[in-house]
């Protein structure tokens, strides 16, 4: 088991909080000296403060660099079309 306290600032994370809760990309947006505040990337974008304590099952993957830019561009590109569709 791990917790939030081994995430660092800034970066972008798979993890999988629970056993029966899905794979989330998270990234860490600022950290306290107990909590930090985390982005969770989804359908929709989820701010929420986490103890450092707070239990994770598994950290499957640090993104590298040249991953959440992949990931950015499709994610943009998805939530531009999105706003197309909207327009007509």
């Amino acid at each position: 088991m791990y917790s939030y306290a081994l995430l660092e600032n800034g970066c972008y994370y798979l993890i999988q909080e629970k056993e029966d809760l899905p794979i989330h990309l998270i990234q860490v947006t600022l950290e306290t000296d107990h909590c930090v505040f985390v982005t969770v990337y989804g359908d929709e974008e989820v701010l929420s403060w986490k103890k450092k304590t707070d239990p994770i099952l598994d950290i499957i993957e640090l993104l590298s660099d040249e991953a959440v830019k992949e990931w950015q561009d499709l994610y943009n590109k998805d939530a531009y079309n999105y706003e197309e569709e909207d327009d007509d």
